[in-house]
């Protein structure tokens, strides 16, 4: 008579791959670039607002110049926001722009307890379709919705930025896979050395 003991086995083993997928599902997507300018910075901001939703926090960390503000800028000039009129907003604590989506851009530099931080109503713009990119995050962190987009930009030299981000549930998952998509498309493609010695060469010809 034959035993049926490998399917309990069998069943424990389904169960436990899908604790394993579930724990990745719930893991935190990161990916990391190195911005060299305003430009490649601005160039990842577009890449990100081209695919918000509606609905998502961008929480913004980093020293003062490391380009959260520009990252912002780019974030709007993709969402199709007037990104000219993006400023810090530090002394109104929230500017709100429109483009095909709403977009409200907090400063928290200035905040100076939670008390302050409830009086901006910041909270109430959590839900809905706006997108909330918050500068000075880690001052706000504990009223911060838990499935947000961090991104920490810090100073490897003069120019150049290393900008990390860290999505920490599926909306933002989303939102960071198909911003390295968008991102990847836009990149300028790598001139070559046989490319760069033609283009010297045609520029020596009379």
């Amino acid at each position: 008579m034959r035993s049926n003991s490998s399917r309990p086995r069998e069943a424990n083993s389904g169960a436990s791959n899908s604790r394993l997928l579930s724990r990745a599902t719930r893991a935190p997507i990161r990916w990391q670039i190195v911005s060299s300018s305003e430009l490649h910075t601005d160039r990842l901001g577009q890449a990100i607002g081209r695919t918000l939703r509606g609905g998502e926090t961008i929480a913004l960390y980093g020293p003062l110049g490391a380009g959260k503000t520009a990252l912002v800028r780019g974030i709007a000039r993709g969402m199709g926001a007037e990104s000219t009129a993006v400023t810090s907003p530090t002394f109104v604590m929230i500017h709100e722009y429109q483009g095909r989506l709403p977009l409200a851009h907090v400063d928290l530099y200035r905040l100076r307890s939670p008390r302050d931080l409830e009086s901006t109503g910041l909270v109430d713009y959590f839900s809905g379709s706006t997108v909330t990119a918050v500068e000075w995050a880690d001052k706000g962190t504990h009223v911060l919705p838990s499935d947000r987009l961090d991104i920490e930009l810090t100073h490897r030299t003069v120019r150049r930025r290393v900008i990390r981000l860290r999505a920490t549930g599926p909306v933002s998952g989303g939102l960071l896979s198909r911003a390295k998509v968008h991102y990847a498309a836009g990149r300028p493609k790598q001139t070559t050395a046989r490319h760069r010695t033609a283009a010297r060469k045609g520029r020596a010809r009379p």
